[in-house]
């Protein structure tokens, strides 16, 4: 039972009853009812229990009534009732002044109705009450059951929950950020006690009671769920429905579809570009919503850049959400305040373009994916887009990341991270016959090939470092662990085996476009 003794006081028959002392008291919560019967009944009281008597026990001494009324109040009980006629024509106006002094609520109940008839009348009321929560809380039960199995994802996540369990809540971070919040709290008052333990905790806010959940996957704790200006005596019936709806947002955070921890305006963002990629909407109409969110990324210098990993199903998902931490986290990363969004194709990334190199971002995205220790089936891959001025540029900046990731297998010496500048000379030849390739291999080599096969195979891997290194002897002889001027020499012979110049452009491209080929031919 969890009745207030006002609310009590309504139910008949105890509505005949009145209330003659304590009305500040008339909130107290009534848990059990109970007869007093024995002397000695105050050593038996629980805290919320509310006492009927006919004063048979108190009446002949005023100090024992007002010990009892002592005792009771200290012990916590709802009240006292005293039915008269019988002992007592009227309740000693002693014992109605402690009462008043101390809140308590005094209740002169009346002759003609029984104890039972007073408790049966209390326990319907209870029961219909409590039908009526259960029934409340199934309904909203199948309205968020209704929300999950639905496919699209117009709808925000955290305002309809809240809206189908009819509960103002808050949602933070992992990392202690408000990220959607529609109580009357603020943020110092929702995250008091930070950092907290991951399990579910009663916590008290101001005067009023919430829930709390972690937002667990496994056992990784992305964020919690708090429910605020909850009734403590319906949370152990609640209960339940606050776990589901902390489920289902665990569920959705955990898809990778939407990163329901970023920035609103980022995240409106993520859902417009997927919209735009996906051909649902103009360049020109992207800027604008760009702007109106205050997104800047596009009104500057940016480029694309697109992971993905060997993985497959869960596991690919799951790799690709650490990558997106690890970028978030990552300090130089995280300074360009780059947006992320989940996409068919991978981890779309957009980033502004400078003042940084291609080379230095490449080695802090490098950094992340050492940082993850990743299995070496599971290596990842990141490729970069050329720089681009303006908005229009940004479905070009697509196609280049997408055709670098279609040529991953000829990223040879490049590593796990590829600009596009730097597969844009095969992304071009691959068009050439592979004939054709072949021909212009042998014509060129021609003054090598009738030598020793192993002499043609360190002198070829000598003229592929050579070209490597722009040139530069002695960056050659380091890579291949040889003498300086065994490296001037062999440079000097190839010059003449093969009828170039090395100072000349022409002939160094030459030679270039050789090693694309071969490199080209060797990978079907």
């Amino acid at each position: 039972m969890h009745l207030t003794v006002e609310e009590a006081l309504s139910i008949y028959p105890l509505s005949e009853a009145r209330l003659i002392a304590g009305s500040k008291g008339k909130h107290r919560i009534i848990k059990s009812i109970n007869v007093m019967d024995a002397p000695d009944i105050s050593d038996w009281i629980k805290e919320g229990e509310m006492l009927l008597t006919t004063a048979y026990l108190i009446k002949d001494s005023l100090e024992d009534a007002s010990a009892l009324l002592q005792t009771l109040n200290r012990r916590g009980s709802a009240g006292l009732g005293i039915k008269l006629g019988r002992f007592w024509d009227a309740v000693p106006e002693k014992l109605i002044a402690e009462a008043e002094t101390l809140n308590f609520p005094l209740i002169e109940l009346p002759f003609q109705f029984t104890f039972s008839d007073q408790m049966n009348g209390l326990f319907r009321a209870e029961l219909t009450r409590s039908t009526s929560v259960l029934q409340s809380i199934m309904d909203k039960q199948r309205k968020l059951m209704r929300f999950a199995l639905r496919s699209g994802r117009s709808r925000p996540l955290f305002e309809s929950v809240s809206e189908v369990i009819e509960t103002p809540l808050a949602v933070i971070s992992a990392r202690g950020d408000v990220v959607f919040n529609n109580s009357d709290n603020t943020a110092p008052k929702l995250l008091e006690g930070w950092p907290w333990q991951n399990r579910n905790q009663r916590f008290r806010i101001g005067d009023k009671t919430g829930f709390r959940i972690p937002l667990l996957q496994g056992d990784k704790c992305s964020g919690y769920l708090l429910y605020c200006s909850i009734d403590p005596l319906l949370l152990p019936v609640e209960e339940s429905l606050f776990v589901q709806g902390g489920e289902l947002i665990s569920y959705r955070i955990h898809s990778g579809y939407e990163d329901y921890f970023e920035h609103a305006e980022h995240r409106e963002f993520s859902g417009l570009l997927r919209r735009f990629l996906s051909g649902g909407m103009s360049c020109g109409e992207l800027a604008k919503a760009a702007a109106k969110l205050e997104v800047e990324l596009l009104q500057a210098p940016f480029q694309l850049m697109l992971t993905n990993t060997a993985a497959s199903g869960e596991a690919r998902l799951g790799e690709l959400l650490r990558l997106k931490e690890e970028y978030l986290e990552q300090p130089e990363l995280h300074g360009l305040n780059g947006i992320h969004v989940m996409i068919d194709d991978g981890l779309l990334s957009l980033y502004p373009a400078g003042p940084h190199s291609p080379e230095q971002f490449r080695e802090w995205v490098n950094t992340c994916f050492d940082n993850l220790k990743f299995d070496k089936g599971y290596s990842p891959r990141a490729a970069l887009s050329s720089s681009k001025m303006k908005p229009e540029g940004l479905r070009e900046a697509f196609a280049e990341i997408k055709e670098c990731m279609g040529m991953s297998q000829h990223w040879g010496g490049h590593g796990n991270v590829v600009h596009y500048r730097q597969l844009e000379l095969s992304l071009l030849l691959r068009r050439i016959p592979a004939e054709t390739m072949e021909k212009y291999c042998t014509s060129s080599l021609r003054g090598l090939q009738s030598r020793e096969p192993e002499y043609v195979k360190e002198m070829l891997r000598t003229l592929e470092v050579y070209l490597d290194n722009d040139g530069h002897v002695n960056e050659t002889a380091k890579k291949l662990f040889i003498h300086r001027n065994t490296a001037t020499y062999r440079i000097e012979k190839l010059s003449e085996l093969l009828d170039v110049d090395f100072k000349k452009i022409n002939d160094l491209m030459r030679l270039k476009l050789v090693f694309l080929f071969r490199s080209m031919l060797e990978q079907g």
